[in-house]
């Protein structure tokens, strides 16, 4: 598969420095209009942008954007044109996991589940983090590996109404891998994680933080919470 064929993600973090929000009402209503027009340009760019807001959530967190492109290069141009408009120049980048899509060596025909943040409705939470692996992990024989994964795969079905994204971060990014959730449940993805917590798979686990959470809202919401619109 050639890069011309990829789709390349990015889970983007935006926090807003603090003393934006003192200036006047009307100077954080101007920059919220010319930030909301960068932002939307992104499609005609060929960059998706799905926003989540993590006001008050996460720490130097406001903004959550999961960003799907056909290339890095527009994941990049896309980012620098939102922070140079408006509201961008008063945001700093808390943090970038940059992945990529492909197809699953565990899975051989992903279901809907384990196809979320691509197509459909959107659930009203979103959970993302980066995750890698052990050594260990690697030097498995696959037929022991995909035992492994069969036993976690199979806890994630118990929990049909949660929905998950994987992206490969291999030669990317620090982590190996952007995984991504879907819910409208955090006690049942809680619970989930607990379940998971506890299977075989875990002790390869080598990093698996920090955990974001946003909550689903449009560009437009998410400004008014700011007091940008």
């Amino acid at each position: 598969m050639s890069d011309s064929d990829q789709t390349y993600i990015q889970a983007l973090t935006l926090g807003v420095d603090p003393a934006w929000r003192r200036l006047s009402e009307a100077e954080r209503h101007a920059d919220g209009r010319e930030f909301a027009a960068a932002y939307r340009t992104g499609d005609a760019d060929g960059v998706r942008s799905i926003s989540y807001s993590s006001v008050g959530l996460e720490p130097g967190v406001d903004i959550l954007l999961w960003r799907m492109a056909p290339t890095v290069h527009a994941l990049e141009a896309g980012a620098a044109a939102l922070l140079r408009a408006g509201l961008g120049r008063w945001l700093s980048v808390s943090h970038s996991f940059i992945g990529r899509i492909g197809p699953s060596q565990y899975v051989r025909k992903p279901s809907d589940q384990e196809q979320s943040l691509f197509a459909g409705e959107r659930s009203r939470y979103l959970i993302v983090y980066p995750f890698t692996k052990s050594t260990e992990w690697y030097l498995q024989s696959r037929e022991a590996r995909q035992g492994i994964m069969n036993e976690h795969i199979r806890v994630g079905h118990d929990y049909p109404t949660i929905r998950q994204a994987l992206a490969y971060s291999f030669g990317l990014d620090s982590q190996e891998f952007v995984v991504a959730y879907e819910t409208d449940d955090l006690v049942a993805f809680g619970d989930l994680v607990r379940a998971l917590r506890s299977t075989e798979s875990r002790r390869s686990t080598v990093s698996d933080t920090p955990i974001l959470l946003g909550i689903h809202r449009s560009l437009d919401e998410i400004l008014a919470l700011l007091g940008a619109a």
